[in-house]
């Protein structure tokens, strides 16, 4: 059936961030952050990962130190300087709360999807 919407349903693109807090609502984890995280390990570098996404290193940091904080494990591994340059990479831990953010995420995908495509159906009515 045709209806007033279906000539821009094809147009529709489906946005939206994910972010975790503590009974205050201080942001804990995030998709920035957990994109930062993954991005650190990738590039063995905090600097290298704020700067290919675009934040700024102090305040990045601060924000790894509030999870830290709240979780009570480091999350990073330092090596400073030496011959090839200091590196930064997730501890196993950071790993492990990365892997499981990118399973939580892959649920909340999957249902946020279909919610999206029976909101889509639902206009095609």
């Amino acid at each position: 059936m045709e209806t007033k919407f279906n000539s821009k349903l094809s147009d529709i693109r489906l946005h939206y961030k994910i972010w975790m807090s503590d009974e205050k609502e201080t942001g804990i984890l995030g998709d920035g952050k957990w994109h930062m995280l993954k991005l650190i390990d990738q590039k063995g570098s905090l600097k290298a990962a704020c700067d290919e996404l675009g934040y700024t290193y102090r305040r990045t940091w601060g924000n790894l130190v509030k999870i830290e904080k709240f979780f009570g494990f480091p999350l990073l591994e330092r090596t400073r300087g030496g011959t090839e340059g200091g590196k930064t990479v997730l501890t196993e831990d950071g790993r492990r709360l990365v892997r499981a953010f990118d399973v939580f995420h892959e649920t909340v995908d999957a249902t946020i999807q279909k919610g999206f495509d029976a909101f889509k159906s639902e206009l095609k009515r």
